[in-house]
Formats: C-alpha cells, sequence, structure tokens
C-alpha cells in the first residue's frame, strides 16, 4: 500500500505553502488555503518516520463530516472538498491557542493528576479521581499553539492578562467550544461511543469567528465505547478506546515520549499496516459509513488533477 509522505505542487496563483505536522498547505491567491491531508503521522509533537496508508482520507473525511454537521453552532473555513484527501477553504486568521475540552480524565491530563497536580490550566479538580473517570463537569484546558515544538498548557487568566485573545472573543471561543462538545458527544452517543476529550482551533475574518483546521478525528479526539465503560471502571481495567492514544502507548513502551535523545522505535511494516488498519476501523466506529479506500494507483497526480478542477471554479469566481 502506498501512502503520501508529502506533496509539492505549484499551483495556479499560489502565494505561498507551508508544511505542518501532517498537512501540507497552500495559499492560492491570498484568499484561499488548499489543505492536503498527508498519510504522515506525528506523535508527542513529533513526526514519525513512516507514513500511514489511508490515514490522511480517514482524517480528512471525519473532519468534513463533522464540519457539516455543526454548521448551525457557527461557520467554519471548508468551501470545497474536492478530493478524498483535500480541502479548500477560505483563510482565516487563527487564534493562538487550541480550545481542549474534556469531559474525563485520561490522556494528558490524567498524566498531570497522576503526578500529583489538582490543577490543570487553572481549572482545579477534585480529589479521589481515578483514570478515565467522568469530570463533575466538562472542563476546558487550553494550549498554546506552538510554531514549532510542543503546544503549552495556558490558563484562561494568562490568556487574557498577556492579551493573546480579547475577553469578548474568548467568552466567545468558550460557548462555542461547550456548543461543539456537546454536539460530538450526542453524535458519538448515536454510535455507541463516549467522547472523552477533544480539541477546537478557531480563526477569524473581519469580526466573524470560524472553526477551522479539523474536528472530531481520531487525531483531535479520545473517544471511548460505552457498552461496558462502567464495568470496566468498577474494575479498573483499561478502557477500550478509539483514539490515536494506541499509538502513543506503542511509543512509551518502546522508550520514546518526545523528549531529547529518544529514538523513535523501528516502525515495521506489520506495525505500519496495523496502525492504518485501526484508523479506517476508527472512520467507520465513528462516522457509521463503511470505508471507501481510494485509488492508490498514482495517489499524486489524482490529488493534483482534482486540486486544478477545484480551483479552475473557485478562482473564476
Amino acid at each position: 500500500m502506498k501512502a503520501i509522505k508529502e506533496t509539492n505542487f505549484n499551483f495556479p496563483k499560489q502565494s505561498s505553502f507551508y508544511k505542518g505536522k501532517v498537512r501540507d498547505v497552500y495559499t492560492i491567491d491570498h484568499r484561499l488555503m488548499t489543505m492536503v491531508v498527508s498519510d504522515r503521522i506525528s506523535a508527542f509533537d513529533v513526526v514519525l518516520p513512516e507514513a500511514i496508508p489511508f490515514k490522511g482520507q480517514v482524517l480528512n473525511q471525519i473532519a468534513a463530516k463533522f464540519l457539516k454537521a455543526t454548521t448551525d453552532i457557527l461557520p467554519n473555513w471548508v468551501i470545497d472538498v474536492p478530493d478524498e484527501m483535500v480541502t479548500i477553504g477560505r483563510i482565516c486568521e487563527p487564534f493562538k491557542v487550541e480550545m481542549v475540552i474534556r469531559g474525563y480524565l485520561a490522556g494528558h491530563a490524567w498524566r498531570e493528576y497522576s503526578a500529583g497536580k489538582r490543577s490543570v490550566c487553572g481549572v482545579e479538580l477534585p480529589e479521589g479521581l481515578k483514570e478515565n473517570d467522568p469530570l463533575p463537569a466538562p472542563i476546558i484546558t487550553p494550549t498554546t499553539k506552538a510554531a514549532v515544538g510542543h503546544d503549552e498548557d495556558i490558563s484562561r487568566e494568562d490568556i487574557l492578562a498577556k492579551g493573546i485573545v480579547s475577553i469578548a472573543d474568548y467568552d466567545k471561543l468558550e460557548t462555542y467550544t461547550h456548543a461543539l462538545y456537546k454536539r460530538g458527544t450526542e453524535m458519538a452517543a448515536e454510535r455507541g461511543l463516549i467522547l472523552v476529550d477533544t480539541k477546537y482551533e478557531f480563526g477569524k475574518v473581519a469580526e466573524v469567528i470560524y472553526l477551522i483546521d479539523e474536528i472530531h478525528t481520531p487525531d483531535s479526539s479520545r473517544y471511548f465505547y460505552a457498552e461496558g465503560y462502567a464495568e470496566r471502571q468498577d474494575a479498573n481495567e483499561p478502557q477500550k478506546q478509539l483514539s490515536k492514544e494506541f499509538v502513543r502507548k506503542w511509543l512509551i513502551e518502546n522508550g520514546f515520549q518526545g523528549k531529547d535523545g529518544q529514538v523513535v522505535p523501528e516502525m515495521t511494516p506489520e506495525i505500519v499496516n496495523s496502525i492504518s488498519e485501526r484508523y479506517i476501523e476508527l472512520y467507520e466506529q465513528i462516522t457509521g459509513d463503511q470505508f471507501v479506500k481510494n485509488d492508490h494507483t498514482d495517489i499524486v497526480s489524482r490529488i493534483e488533477q482534482n486540486i486544478l478542477r477545484s480551483l479552475d471554479t473557485l478562482l473564476s469566481k
């Protein structure tokens, strides 16, 4: 199976190019953002050496589905999805924070809690919680959006004190975050899933706030299976989950957490294929749709032609 590790296109009226952790972003005519979701995979803010077949298609199609399902809450950046791995949308000025919201004590929050901390991003947590317990109410634990390296936890108070976001805008971001999480929780429940935690990114055009990037994907979210959740908690057993956490756990078990001097363990073809299969499982469980593998005979050419057709229409408007 072929995987797309990177692209290097040169489109008409292309004004800039940015290579992110997993996305190749082409700016067209200073007004359109063309985002190619590659098959690269990152963990602990490190891009791993092997790409994962169909991962980009999984993420882009899940994001497209959930972005479309939340347009009644706020507008989003999407204009067209011309290819299974591509989204074209409006350019927004991004807010320099990621709005992480948690309904359960898992992942990073649990690691902080188990290390003795009882405050995450300025939010106080009660004593006596164990891993994967529900929180009294969903909490927002923002992070700064780092251009390079690790995102850092930050509190609401520090965001406002440093002027990173105005109080009027930040209040709106909090409201949107809670509303989106509620919608995501409801949609997950229809699939027999629990939306444990997730993150949202927002941008602005003039005075309008838009939802940007991806939402409710396994890269940006953590899901538990609802069936058996309570029994597993009572028995102090690990939860059956749908997220990228299985990749992080594999890395941790093999001595890698993104720290200086650590080396990414060998990603054998068996490991790569197993990750690919898990992403396809995630897609089908989260969306309820059967995953249809895209044409892998000449992926790069297919992506380029589909983008060119879309841009030809959009630039003529």
